[in-house]
């Protein structure tokens, strides 16, 4: 068996090696970026049952955004919509005979973990100015500057650690089981692999809205000073 942290190259364009996790990345995208277009530009008043339930994920994500950060959902609905969709379907890809899903290999994980930690300092820096993001990082006292630092570090490889060790172990055991018991046996845990995927992508958007949370809602008490000042 292959160590889950090795790929093997596909093919080679030009000096840069394509592995399978690329690939099924690309597909990926590709199908998904197909679909939402095919599925939105011809919307309704009364809406199709897949525009229903495109527009339930929207509402979803909206509440969820929503309860999390106390604030309007809008800026923030395409970055955390985007990851959750991305993740769910895949892990979903484990369903497809002979595709590894691509957040079963660890440089998928570190990429979403990577733009996740870009996102929380580009809507910090939006929110509050590139100033007042820095000043986030003293946060109650200028000596918690290192720790906060290493912080945001470390919640950023947490997440890249809890979907890779998640996906990858369910896709092992589908695979052991499926070789030693045959076809219908593990068809049970398919359907728990599933619920596992599910679940993680839910985790990983969530994650991501609450670290974005942190740092916007650094500028809103002085915010909401000033407009408790401001002549009406």
């Amino acid at each position: 068996m292959n160590s889950p942290l090795e790929t093997q190259a596909l093919f080679y364009l030009g000096p840069v090696p394509l592995t399978e996790p690329v690939i099924a990345t690309w597909v990926l995208m590709a199908i998904l970026t197909i679909g939402c277009w095919g599925v939105t530009r011809r919307m309704a008043m009364k809406p199709s049952a897949l525009q229903a339930s495109l527009e339930l994920v929207v509402e979803t994500v909206d509440s969820q955004i929503r309860e999390t950060m106390q604030a309007d959902p809008s800026p923030y609905r395409a970055f955390v919509g985007t990851l959750f969709v991305f993740i769910l379907f895949a892990n979903w890809t484990s369903l497809v005979p002979g595709v590894e899903p691509p957040t079963a290999h660890v440089e998928t994980d570190a990429a979403l973990a990577l733009l996740v930690f870009l996102a929380v300092i580009w809507f910090g820096v939006r929110a509050n100015g590139v100033s007042g993001y820095l000043r986030s990082f003293a946060t109650p006292s200028v000596l918690m500057i290192p720790l906060n630092f290493v912080e945001s570090i470390t919640r950023t490889f947490s997440l890249l650690v809890r979907l890779f060790g998640n996906i990858m172990s369910g896709v092992f055991v589908v695979g052991i089981v499926l070789s030693l018991a045959g076809l219908l046996v593990p068809i049970p845990l398919m359907a728990l692999d599933l619920l596992t995927g599910a679940v993680q992508a839910y985790i990983f958007a969530v994650l991501a809205t609450v670290f974005i949370a942190g740092t916007v809602s650094e500028g809103r008490p002085a915010s909401s000073d000033n407009s408790e000042r401001a002549p009406q």
